[in-house]
């Protein structure tokens, strides 16, 4: 019989869970790991990303595409170079018209992979032309290309395929058990690109919760010849992304002066003329204009949700950097993430056990309320909705939107310099 997709991950949960009160010295206890099921016609197979505890090989789990030696320690970095080089080489990918390509072929046109150390520097962009472009470090041992390789050669129809996080969250990555997550953005969709031709197997990419239809019809609370001040809906993004999606900036053409991420909604402040954007892009430079945020979150249990009704208010400062292995996803890095810092304030606890909450960003990075709701060194309870950092599992992934509003703004108009304030009603 055929199980389903949550079937094998539970299946697969419970099998790791009793590995694991059989070891508790495993790694999974300190920082987990990404499991994968691939649904097939006849069952399904399981797999895990890199090494578990120290091994590439488990009983009941598919080995890696190819025998992996691992170079010396000691090795020169122009040795460690050659050996990866030919590692990359050696694996194999096959895709469902039965062609073949090798991590070299199918990276040579993907953009490098900026390291975390390099990200801010302003060289980031810029390439040498004497310099090689290898995939990076831990392609092809990731989940999904895993399933598919062994699926494919053993003569196996694929139907469905997911991942999902079991163990502890690591530090620096939001990941929750029991959680399902799309494949990696910089190790696993180039090869997936690949394989996937002339295959029908449904990848479960955490994409269903976007707005099928975006709300193109715009609430403007202010306009002069200036500036204008708008409710953003949810869905809606706030300047023009890759494709041709409608945005705030095409719909009234005018220039956000700062950003909404696209699921967030709320007041959005548009400058008409260069001249605006400047002054206030200064004004946001120097914190002169005040934020309010509302948002929803979901505390993974009640001792957490007593934690932050205890405190009631407080500060936290998680620095935070793009995560140049699974974009657009951020990460808090201490070493190399730039500051972020969010006050925030507990209003109250709802019926249904959320916290009802107010964001002060003193900060503006990307993603940052929505990492400091979630990490466990924040709030550590995700915003409701969140498809990047929450627990969106396979039965609410449809239902839930982003629960965070801007909700409050002040700031100096650039020109007649009277004080603007906007406040729009509260979530609910």
């Amino acid at each position: 019989m055929q199980p389903s997709i949550q079937t094998a991950a539970e299946d697969i949960i419970n099998k790791v869970h009793a590995y694991m009160r059989e070891h508790p010295e495993s790694e999974l206890h300190r920082c987990g790991k990404m499991f994968g099921v691939l649904i097939v016609e006849d069952g399904y197979l399981a797999a895990f990303s890199a090494k578990l505890d120290g091994m590439y090989n488990h009983e009941g789990f598919v080995p890696p595409v190819c025998e992996i030696n691992e170079p010396p320690v000691g090795t020169s970095k122009e040795e460690s170079k050659r050996l990866q080089r030919l590692l990359f080489a050696n694996y194999n990918f096959i895709n469902g018209r039965g062609e073949h390509k090798n991590l070299l072929d199918i990276f040579a046109n993907e953009k490098p992979i900026v390291p975390p150390d390099e990200w801010f520097a302003d060289q980031r962009l810029r390439l040498k032309a004497d310099d090689e472009k290898l995939p990076p470090a831990g392609a092809g041992e990731c989940c999904a290309p895993k399933l598919l390789q062994y699926a494919l050669t053993h003569g196996l129809k694929p139907i469905s395929l997911a991942e999902f996080w079991i163990g502890a969250s690591p530090k620096n990555e939001i990941r929750r058990e029991g959680v399902f997550y799309p494949p990696c953005s910089g190790r696993c969709v180039p090869i997936l690109r690949h394989m996937m031709q002339n295959l029908k197997c449904t990848i479960y990419d955490g994409q269903e919760t976007k707005n099928a239809v975006v709300n193109t019809e715009i609430e403007k609370l202010y306009e002069d010849d200036y500036l204008i001040v708008i409710n953003k809906p949810s869905g809606l993004l706030s300047v023009p992304g890759k494709g041709d999606e409608p945005s705030a900036q095409t719909l009234l053409h005018a220039k956000p002066v700062h950003r909404l991420d696209q699921d967030t909604s709320g007041l959005l402040v548009l400058a008409k003329t260069p001249e605006v954007y400047s002054t206030l892009q200064s004004y946001f430079q120097r914190r002169d204009i005040l934020k309010r945020y509302e948002a929803v979150l979901k505390p993974l249990n009640a001792e957490t949700a007593d934690a932050a009704l205890k405190a009631r208010e407080g500060l936290i400062a998680l620095p935070l950097l793009p995560n140049p292995y699974d974009r657009p996803r951020q990460m808090v890095d201490f070493e190399h993430g730039k500051p972020a810092v969010t006050r925030y304030t507990i209003r109250s606890k709802r019926p249904d056990g959320t916290l009802f909450v107010d964001f002060y960003p003193l900060t503006g990075r990307t993603h940052q309320l929505r990492i400091h709701a979630a990490h466990p060194d924040g709030l550590n309870a995700p915003i409701v909705g969140d498809r990047l950092y929450g627990q969106i599992t396979m039965e609410n992934r449809q239902s839930e939107r982003l629960m965070l509003l801007a909700a409050e703004i002040t700031f100096l108009h650039p020109v007649t310099k009277k004080e603007m304030h906007f406040c729009l009603s509260p979530l609910s």
